[in-house]
C-alpha cells in the first residue's frame, strides 16, 4: 500500500470523533455511533481505493452502512480489506468517561482475520515483553516474564482488564501476583495499542472482550512490534456457526498475532473522542476544535501522533456534516 494512504485514513478516524464528540455525556449512545458512522462512510468515499469491509458495525441487514461486505472507496486500486469501529466505546463517549476512539485498520486484500462479532479471550504487550506470554500460561508466570522483560517487579506493573463479572478470578489472580489493575467500562482497543506505546503507563491488557476489536488492536501492536494472542470465546450455538461461516474451522484455536493479521502491509489510524492512555479527547474551540491522532504503518514501523486544528467553517461538510448539524441547534 502507498505511504501516501496514512494521512487519508487519519482523516477518516478524525472525521468519526468529531462527528460523535458532540454527543459526549448525552446519553444517547445509539445517536453517538450513528453520527461517527455517518461521517467515516462519507470520508472513505473520497479515497482511491477498492476497499471491502471485513470487520464493521454488523450484517448487512443490521447496519445501514459501514456493513461486513460493504464497499468503500473511489474503486480504484488497490484493493483492501478494512476494519472500523467508529465508535470504539459508545457508553463512554454516553457517560463522558474516558477511553472512547474511532479507530481503522487497513491491510491487503486478505490480510486482516474475518473476526465474527462476539467474544475473544486476550493477552497483549509491547515489544519489549514479546514472546514473553501465552495465553494459557498462569497469570503469575506472564506477569512475571513480562515483567523482567521490561525490567520491572511485578509490583510496578499496570495490567488493564475490563470491569466485567467474567473477569472476577482474573482481577483476583493479578491481585495475589501484586500487579496494579486499572479497570475500564468500555473499549480495550486503546490499552493494547497503548502496551505498544513506552510512557502511556500500560504494560499489559489482559481478559475477554469483542474479537473484532482484538483484530484492529493487532493491527496496531503489528506496527508497533508487540505482541497478542487470542482465542475465540463462544458463548452459544450461534456463535460457533458464525465463525466457521467466516471460515474459521477450529474455534478453539489459539490465535497469534499472524493468524490476526497476515502481514506487515497494513494501516492503523485512531483519533481520541474522550480522553484515554493514549490519545487526547476532542476539544471544541470558538472557530471549531482540536483532535489528537495516532497513524501507523507496519511495513515502516513508523508512529506518527497528529495534533490537528479543525475550522468549522472552512472544512468540508462530508468531513463535519454531524458537527455542523449540532452547531444549527446550539
Amino acid at each position: 500500500m502507498e505511504r501516501e494512504l496514512t494521512m487519508e485514513f487519519a482523516r477518516v478516524t478524525e472525521a468519526a470523533a468529531l462527528a460523535s464528540a458532540r454527543w459526549v455525556g448525552r446519553g444517547n449512545k445509539e445517536a453517538a455511533d450513528d453520527a461517527a458512522v455517518e461521517a467515516m462512510r462519507s470520508v472513505f468515499d473520497t479515497i482511491h481505493m477498492s476497499g471491502t469491509v471485513v470487520i464493521g458495525e454488523g450484517e448487512m441487514d443490521e447496519a445501514p452502512m459501514l456493513y461486513i461486505g460493504e464497499r468503500v472507496g473511489t474503486g480504484d486500486a488497490p484493493e483492501l480489506d478494512v476494519a472500523v469501529d467508529p465508535l470504539e466505546g459508545t457508553n463512554s463517549v454516553a457517560k463522558g468517561v474516558a477511553g472512547a476512539i474511532a479507530v481503522v485498520a487497513i491491510a491487503q486484500k486478505g490480510g486482516l482475520l474475518h473476526a465474527p462479532d462476539m467474544y475473544m479471550d486476550k493477552i497483549a504487550v509491547g515489544p519489549a515483553a514479546r514472546g514473553r506470554i501465552h495465553l494459557d500460561a498462569p497469570v503469575l508466570e506472564n506477569l512475571t516474564n513480562v515483567a523482567q522483560a521490561l525490567g520491572k517487579s511485578i509490583d510496578d506493573l499496570t495490567v488493564v482488564i475490563l470491569d466485567r463479572p467474567r473477569h472476577q478470578k482474573l482481577i483476583q489472580n493479578v491481585r495475589d501476583a501484586g500487579a496494579r489493575i486499572r479497570l475500564i467500562s468500555d473499549g480495550d482497543v486503546s490499552p493494547a495499542v497503548a502496551c505498544g506505546i513506552e510512557g502511556s503507563g500500560v504494560d499489559i491488557m489482559m481478559g475477554v472482550g469483542g474479537a473484532p476489536e482484538g483484530v484492529l488492536a493487532a493491527a496496531a501492536l503489528r506496527c508497533l512490534g508487540g505482541e497478542m494472542q487470542g482465542r475465540l470465546w463462544p458463548e452459544n450455538e450461534a456463535d460457533i456457526l458464525r465463525a466457521k461461516a467466516l471460515g474459521i474451522v477450529d474455534v478453539n484455536k489459539l490465535l497469534t498475532l499472524d493468524d490476526l493479521v497476515r502481514s506487515d502491509d497494513v494501516f492503523f489510524a485512531a483519533t481520541g473522542i474522550t480522553e484515554g492512555p493514549l490519545l487526547r479527547s476532542v476539544n471544541f474551540t470558538a472557530q471549531g476544535a482540536l483532535t489528537h491522532t495516532v497513524v501507523m504503518r507496519g511495513q515502516t514501523g513508523t508512529v506518527r501522533f497528529i495534533e490537528a486544528q479543525h475550522r468549522f467553517d472552512k472544512k468540508p461538510h462530508y468531513a463535519m456534516k454531524g458537527v455542523l448539524q449540532e452547531n444549527t441547534r446550539e
